[in-house]
């Protein structure tokens, strides 16, 4: 056994039963193939902090490559779409819905994005994927003008449906 084996050998036996190791402590997608099919829903949020001027360009459509958020809708739409193949164990899970809501404050963009599906795993990582995925198009499209951006706090708000049931965070309660 090589030595980097052996420490992952080392980690599941000691700290309980990992889900994503194989029997050789190596990588491998759990199967959910006996899991429930169940509706499925998860919001998350995050933020772009950046100068009040870039604000109001955004605001006033004064961007030079383009309607920011309408630009930043559609990429969250898709990032969520393609978390499968950017997680590497996440599953490659039917979504039903994705949407997404920016509120323009004075200092930064605050993005929540909400996705949905009828299955047989959680949607979580899809919704934080099309916040993540808007938010670094948000600054792809601003940085000519504002290269002190910062993406900032990118969290998951709420989840419900599956076996562990409902959560919501505390700040979203």
């Amino acid at each position: 056994m090589e030595k980097k084996d052996a420490g992952l050998m080392e980690l599941s036996a000691g700290a309980g039963e990992f889900t994503h190791l194989n029997e050789q402590g190596r990588a491998r997608m759990v199967d959910v193939g006996d899991k429930k099919i169940t509706q499925r829903r998860a919001r998350a949020a995050g933020e772009i902090a950046m100068q009040p001027e870039t604000i109001e360009k955004i605001r006033a459509g004064g961007m030079r490559k383009g309607d920011v958020i309408a630009v930043a809708q559609v990429a969250g739409i898709s990032g969520a779409k393609k978390t499968a193949e950017l997680i590497p164990m996440c599953h490659n899970i039917f979504i039903s819905g994705c949407d997404l809501d920016f509120e323009l404050k004075k200092d930064r963009i605050i993005i929540t994005a909400e996705a949905s599906t009828g299955g047989q795993t959680g949607i979580e990582m899809e919704a934080l994927t099309a916040v993540a995925t808007a938010a670094l198009t948000i600054y792809d499209m601003c940085k000519a003008v504002d290269k002190s951006m910062r993406i900032e706090n990118i969290r998951l708000l709420s989840k419900s449906g599956g076996r562990s049931g409902d959560w919501i965070a505390e700040e979203a309660e």
